[in-house]
């Protein structure tokens, strides 16, 4: 048998592969189809690195195992392309965007085909391809027939050196998500996309799909659904209410203060009635300059001023509020006014204390003036007027009724997401294909003229009013409009990075179509995604926005199932030697292609397996890669062992049927450090035992293949098994065989094991005390006693109750 050379069987593989199109996906086949997805990678500068092979490396399995099932496997790769490191990278090397992604799109492509990916490379996309945007616009167009695209002017999260409107889910902790630099902010007319009017639809659709719970808990929190009652707190000797939302009216009694946001329109409608308006304004003018997350963060020296000649209402009580302006109340969120119940609430708690503000019980059960009692989603109403004595569940019932009745307020659904901001004020994206007349407002591009192609410019440096460079190209914004003829502007911000991940799994289904995303014959076969896997840090953001396109697409009759992914999982991060995240500044990034010239693509695949369990984080360990490959010279080293007869031999025969069902179950569970340590206990065993018959190699290489293709389907071609492995069937198991016919049994005496016996699963009582009389450390515990009784039960338990 010749030498086991990885990089030489890797290379002749691939390009068989390629040239034969083995792994391409047929439409509408007679086969049953598996559509197996991972998400497209962001073709950066810096090329793969080991957190993607994880990623991809599950589905990579599951879509081997699949095509040897008998399935017509669609397991697509592309390119998430657009979005701001690659502009900002453009900008420090003078190198156009395009030229950028193109580079990159090289490296990468490489990098995927030397892992030895089975994707079907006929179906690539990439969000940067005018045939591909022209359908991102066409869905915007139909986003903004429906009135779910509007412009707002409102304060907005910017990055000072992105010079970039974020999203709040690009924004969190106050910081920029791709440069980390602090986020300010700036008002601005801003594109939003209507997601929280579909935020009971993604609500349930959750119970049609299966998600791994903690994918599921994070969309649920972060739609943040609530229920309770919109109430109008009269704003004394006006005719405004102010209107807050509450999800505990039941506490109405107990309001001793209002807050209103810093930008509350009011404040500049009753400007003249404001005895401390330059106060205020000061203080609106320092709020400015907090980003959103440093005013709603709990932990921070609360801040207010009083709004002097300015008071309201208590619906229920009639009682005169103050009405306080405080920057932790926030216009975009609900009302942009709250009230404040210091009682029971820590954050108006503090906020009474430190500006001595009265502290009203309503609910029993805590010293109030001490601190807040905020065990309360039970207990019983006290100095609560119409709700006293009555138990909260009760009370919330009654008040909202009563608002109701005495036209007070109404009942409510809130939602903790908002609407997602959506545009940005860079050159490399989607245009928005809006053109704004003077005459006739905002219009859409025609369809027919669709894609608004991105012009080709040497400069594409942002601006650092926040306005995007495109608005520089005269030629390019000056048109006609389309309705009335007359002289118009184009939109020029353009579309967010997600705009091109929200829907690019649909494109894959048909994506050289020219009339439609995809034919309906396409999306019926192919339709919905079979199994979805991709990283946690992407289920609040890219899964709830591609949910929601999706949806839209679904209530409009574009696609014909609601939900896009029937199955979604998740990967944990690989950790660096160090135990700390993997980055260059640590120096502890590991390059997937150093691993592979050094050991082999099946060495990387096979170690990134089964580095642990594959949903929790992992640390990369040089010595247990060279661990697996040890394991693959092995496995290739079977070969030698190699005996006359067919199927299984009497020896291994439990052992293959064994393995072949834990390889199997494991890999459907996504469990694969179990499923190859299970492989590698069955190379042990025929090593120790010194032969495998063909039909067990040939099985076992199967069963190896997804994990380590090029190996097996070389040790295949070597052996003659006829055809490729790749057509080969997957392996089937008889339950009746996993069990094995000699076992160790556990003896007990009185109820205590104290050793094992080697029998026949079958044997008789006769045996067993026969094999455990002679086992001399069993012995010792009955030597000078008396059986009682025994309990046995053949293969399972040997129990001697001794006095």
């Amino acid at each position: 048998m010749k030498s086991y050379n990885p990089q030489a069987v890797e290379k002749k593989w691939q390009e068989i592969w390629e040239k034969n199109e083995t792994f391409k996906a047929h439409d509408n086949s007679d086969k049953k189809k598996f559509y197996g997805l991972v998400e497209f990678p962001y073709p950066s500068g810096v090329g793969l690195h080991v957190g993607h092979i994880r990623a991809y490396t599950s589905l990579e399995v599951i879509s081997r195992k699949r095509r040897l099932e008998g399935y017509n496997v669609l397991f697509p790769i592309g390119w998430d392309a657009f979005g701001l490191p690659t502009e900002n990278y453009a900008m420090q090397t003078g190198k156009h965007p395009r030229k950028v992604t193109d580079d990159n799109i090289k490296v990468f492509t490489s990098q995927l085909k030397a892992a030895g990916y089975s994707f079907d490379w006929s179906r690539t996309v990439d969000t940067t391809d005018p045939e591909y945007y022209k359908w991102t616009q066409w869905i915007f167009v139909q986003l903004f027939k429906h009135n779910l695209a509007f412009k707002d002017k409102t304060y907005v999260n910017f990055c000072n050196k992105c010079k970039v409107v974020l999203a709040n889910e690009e924004s969190q902790n106050g910081v920029c998500d791709r440069c980390g630099s602090e986020v300010v902010q700036m008002e601005k007319d801003v594109w939003f996309l209507k997601i929280r009017e579909y935020a009971d639809k993604l609500l349930e659709g959750l119970n049609e799909v299966d998600f791994l719970p903690r994918i599921r808990l994070e969309q649920e929190n972060w739609i943040g659904r609530s229920y309770g009652a919109e109430v109008d707190f009269k704003l004394k000797d006006t005719d405004d209410n102010l209107r807050v939302f509450t999800t505990r009216p039941d506490t109405l009694y107990g309001v001793t203060f209002m807050v209103i946001a810093p930008e509350h329109p009011f404040l500049e409608k009753y400007e003249s009635r404001i005895s401390n308006i330059d106060e205020i304004h000061d203080y609106q003018d320092q709020s400015r300059k907090k980003t959103e997350f440093e005013r709603v963060q709990l932990a921070k020296d609360k801040t207010g001023v009083e709004i002097k000649g300015l008071k309201a209402i208590n619906p229920v009580s009639g009682e005169e509020v103050p009405v306080w302006v405080a920057d932790y109340v926030m216009m975009g969120y609900g009302t942009g006014a709250i009230m404040a119940v210091p009682a029971h609430d820590s954050r108006d708690w503090e906020f009474a204390k430190k500006f001595n503000i009265p502290i009203i019980e309503v609910i029993a059960g805590g010293n109030v003036q001490e601190e807040a009692f905020t065990d309360v989603e039970e207990g019983t109403m006290v100095n609560s007027g119409i709700l006293n004595g009555l138990q909260v569940k009760d009370a919330i019932a009654k008040m909202i009724d009563y608002l109701q009745d005495n036209k007070l307020g109404e009942r409510k659904t809130n939602y903790k997401m908002k609407d997602w901001a959506f545009n940005r004020q860079r050159y490399w994206g989607e245009p928005i294909p809006i053109i704004h007349c003077p005459h006739c407002g905002m219009v859409p591009v025609p369809e027919d003229e669709l894609p608004v192609r991105l012009p080709d410019v040497e400069n594409y440096q942002p601006t650092d009013t926040g306005e995007s460079p495109l608005a520089n190209i005269a030629e390019w914004v000056n048109v006609k409009c389309p309705v009335c003829g007359g002289d118009a502007k184009r939109e020029t911000d353009t579309m967010p990075q997600w705009a091109g991940s929200s829907w690019y799994f649909l494109r894959y289904m048909d994506p050289r179509n020219h009339e439609a995303i995809a034919s309906k014959e396409n999306f019926n076969y192919w339709g919905p995604i079979d199994w979805y896997n991709g990283g946690m840090e992407h289920v609040t953001r890219h899964l709830i926005y591609s949910r929601f396109w999706h949806r839209f697409l679904y209530d409009i009759g574009a696609v014909p199932f609601p939900e896009p992914y029937a199955k979604r999982t998740a990967q944990g991060l690989i950790l660096g030697s160090d135990g700390e995240k993997m980055s260059k500044s640590r120096g502890n990034v590991v390059n997937p292609n150093d691993i592979i010239d050094e050991f082999g693509a099946d060495t990387l695949r096979t170690y990134i397996m089964f580095i642990g369990d594959y949903e929790k984080y992992a640390i990369w360990n040089d010595s247990s890669v060279k661990g697996c490959k040890r394991f693959l010279d092995r496995t290739w080293k079977l070969q030698d062992m190699i005996v006359e007869g067919e199927g299984y031999s009497e020896k291994h025969m439990t052992l293959m049927h064994k393995t072949i069902k834990k390889v199997s179950e494991d890999y459907e569970a996504m469990k694969f450090n179990t499923a190859i340590a299970a492989m590698m206990s069955f190379v042990n065993e025929v090593f120790n035992d010194g032969f495998v018959t063909r039909d067990e190699l040939k099985s076992f290489v199967t069963l190896l293949n997804p994990v380590a293709p090029h190996a097996t389907e070389e040790i295949w071609q070597e052996q003659n098994f006829g055809g490729m492995l790749n057509e080969a069937e997957w392996p089937v198991w008889d339950e009746n065989k996993t069990v094995d016919d000699v076992i160790e049994l556990p003896v007990q005496i009185s109820g205590k094991v104290r050793g094992k016996i080697t029998l026949s699963k079958d044997a008789d009582v006769e045996t067993a005390r026969k094999l455990a009389n002679e086992d001399e450390n069993i012995n010792k515990y009955m030597e000078g006693k008396s059986i009682v009784k025994e309990i046995y039960v053949a293969g399972k338990i040997y129990n001697i109750v001794v006095k």
